[in-house]
């Protein structure tokens, strides 16, 4: 199904003439970074080179539509395009053994050399009779030449590469490849009659951790995977046609910011049936509050999207696994069930900023990024592919992840936002009672022995910071156990809060009556301490710590604003974390 649709999406993209490169490439082609043009004229007599660099570090050249090769085993020369070895016979490495650039460059020769023999094409001579002269080994190289840098030539001004008698040569050449040795079989993409190829035209490139020079999406080639004796890509049969077309499109929606997101080792793609305005990789890596705030109205109002769209929609997870990618995931809806479960998810995850100000939607990569301490190097690949299902499906952020944060805020001690928002939208996909805009700061009725716990923690933290120091805070000792086990630490905190609050009576009677006041209120919804805590109860204390604290910093910045010069604070100070 995932390589039907590619194709599918390939076939549009050709017949709309999208200016992509992948798809104005002819077949047999593909986008290659090419840093050095011989300028031949009619004769082959050189007439120098020409960098298309700008001379930057990472600037390999431009990219131009160019013959393209599957290397498999041992070496292969592309058609007119290649690196110093293959177009002019002069080794990368002078230490390294030269036989092998001189049969490298031989396998060059006489590629061009048959080419030009089919085509009859004058420039294709003239760059035979180039290659077949003793310039090549004499040829003045640029200033900034660097080993991996390619060649192709130029024939009175024209790339050779670009000719039409040229490119049906290489296609008819690659397709011949593609099909020798195998019998006849039906595509398993197209249906249609076909010789299908032992190994796929072109590789996939661009999922972290796979094998640079490409990976296969379609292969068998250890006995434990064959079927029927069927080996490599034969074990999905596929036409030249098809098998090109998937590739390409990959690589189409993979450069695309607005069709692919990448997150760890996962990458993600996404598209539609047909062209869309509709960019779901923006929401979902730099989320803009006005469209959010949009997409969420429209849900909540009950109003239609406008306009509608119902059209297909797909989406797919991809990693790497050495040479093969991993499919870990497939959707297919339609756009207006995906812009309304997006409505809900960025509704679930709606929470105050630690200083109780309107907090800005959260992309996928903060969220994922919160259960980890390095997002590139810890981050499991299911984490991100479990919350964009969810994103996509509405279906319920399940309790392993929910573990994973209130795992992750014992060992930092601390709370962050994102992390708070994927503790609240655990939370609140799970259960039904709740309405996915509640809990978004502090909720005075909510009177869940847990909530009311995480509450009281900030609270005595508070007064702790006051009365003591702003270095002082029992967070770091006392979190882990009062956020699992408040029985067996609480009345040890409240007893130990009593001197503190002495203090503040006697030196800031105001920010005394104020956190006195807020103990009372909580402790009087409390009849006991839990002698433990489940993980919900466990992630309700984290969302009742993190609110108070919000809450707090909140007050505190409006006295701050209100108070008249000379009067003492409320209270002016709240403890912080730098990663809120």
């Amino acid at each position: 199904m995932l390589l039907q649709k590619w194709v599918e999406f390939f076939n549009n993209a050709s017949q709309s003439h999208d200016k992509n490169l992948w798809v104005q490439s002819p077949s047999s082609y593909v986008p290659t970074a090419i840093r050095h043009l011989i300028k031949l004229d009619s004769e082959g007599k050189s007439e120098g080179i020409v960098s298309t660099s700008s001379g930057r570090k990472k600037d390999r050249g431009k990219f131009y539509p160019a013959p393209h090769v599957l290397v498999t085993s041992g070496p292969e020369a592309k058609l007119l395009v290649g690196n110093c070895e293959y177009v002019l016979g002069r080794p990368r490495d002078p230490k390294k053994d030269g036989k092998k650039v001189v049969e490298r460059h031989k396998l060059f020769i006489a590629e061009v050399e048959k080419c030009a023999q089919d085509t009859g094409s004058p420039s294709v001579k003239a760059v035979l009779n180039f290659l077949n002269s003793e310039t090549p080994k004499t040829l003045v190289l640029p200033d900034d030449f660097a080993s991996e840098d390619l060649f192709t030539f130029e024939v009175e001004g024209a790339l050779v590469i670009d000719e039409k008698e040229v490119q049906k040569y290489w296609l008819h050449t690659e397709k011949a490849a593609f099909e020798s040795g195998a019998s006849s079989g039906q595509c398993i993409v197209c249906g249609t009659d076909c010789h299908p190829g032992k190994a796929h035209p072109i590789q996939i490139k661009g999922i972290p951790g796979g094998q640079t020079s490409g990976m296969a999406i379609v292969s068998a080639n250890k006995e434990a995977f064959y079927s029927y004796d069927l080996k490599n890509s034969l074990l999905s049969p596929t036409c030249w046609d098809c098998a090109e077309s998937y590739a390409k499109a990959y690589h189409v929606l993979r450069e695309s910011e607005g069709t692919h997101l990448l997150v760890g080792s996962m990458v993600y793609l996404f598209w539609t049936r047909e062209p869309t305005s509709f960019n779901i990789a923006s929401l979902f890596s730099q989320p803009q509050p006005e469209d959010v705030k949009a997409l969420i109205q429209s849900a909540r109002k009950g109003r239609p999207f406008t306009p509608p769209n119902t059209q297909a929609f797909y989406a797919t997870a991809l990693t790497a696994s050495g040479g093969r990618v991993v499919v870990r995931d497939w959707l297919e809806t339609t756009v207006d069930e995906v812009k309304a479960h997006l409505s809900r998810w960025f509704a679930l995850q709606e929470l105050v900023d630690p200083y109780g100000e309107a907090g800005r939607p959260l992309g996928l990569r903060p969220l994922a990024g919160s259960l980890v301490r390095e997002l590139a190097r810890d981050l499991p690949p299911n984490v991100p592919r479990i919350l964009l299902k969810a994103a996509l499906t509405g279906s319920p952020i399940p309790a392993w992840l929910l573990f994973q944060a209130v795992k992750r805020n014992r060992a930092e001690r601390q709370i962050t936002r994102p992390r708070a928002a994927l503790i609240k939208m655990a939370l609140l996909s799970q259960e039904t009672l709740w309405k996915e805009d509640s809990m978004v700061r502090l909720d005075e009725t909510n009177t869940r022995p847990a909530y009311l716990c995480g509450r009281l923690l900030a609270v005595l933290e508070q007064v702790q910071f006051l009365a003591v120091s702003p270095k002082a805070t029992l967070i770091d000792r006392f979190y882990g156990t009062a956020s699992t086990a408040p029985g067996s630490v609480f009345p040890r905190l409240i007893k130990g809060a009593q001197a503190h609050l002495g203090k503040l009576r006697k030196e800031r009677l105001g920010a005394y009556i104020a956190l006195q006041d807020r103990l009372g209120a909580i402790m009087g919804e409390l009849t006991a301490f839990p002698a433990v805590l489940s993980l919900p109860d466990q992630g309700w204390f984290s969302l009742g710590y993190y609110h108070q604290r919000a809450w707090d910093r909140a007050q505190a910045k409006a006295r701050k604003e209100e108070q008249v010069p000379g009067e003492e604070a409320v209270v002016e100070e709240t403890p912080t974390d730098e990663k809120e």
